[in-house]
């Protein structure tokens, strides 16, 4: 499936983003003073009725569509070689230029001392 991280789809991750979300600011809001302290249960309940609504409502099927298997075919296979054929042809042609003026390069004799 295209929308799934580690086998599990985008649903289960809101729900586990919204409980996470959920629990830290409960913690946050247990530390809370006064009245604060009680709106822990409102943000439990709130989580909850998210998490009911996303089970009992979903919006794909229960079962998968059959996916149709991609076929990758190479359309310019002919002239991927083609293009090959002619970069190996003026690499040789450019490395039989540079030979004979590195190989046949000529060496002049040194003038002997005459004294």
């Amino acid at each position: 499936m295209a929308g799934t991280v580690l086998g599990v789809g985008p649903g289960v991750l809101l729900i586990v983003l919204v409980w996470i979300v959920a629990l830290a600011l409960c913690f946050l809001l247990s530390r809370a003073a006064g009245a604060a302290k009680f709106s822990v249960v409102p943000v439990f309940l709130l989580a909850l009725v998210i998490t009911l609504i996303l089970i009992f409502f979903p919006r794909a099927p229960e079962t998968a569509s059959p996916v149709k298997e991609v076929v990758i075919v190479d359309t310019f296979f002919i002239g991927r070689y083609v293009l090959l054929a002619c970069a190996g042809v003026i690499f040789l042609a450019s490395l039989f230029t540079l030979l004979p003026l590195h190989v046949l390069e000529p060496i002049y004799a040194k003038p002997l001392r005459t004294h």
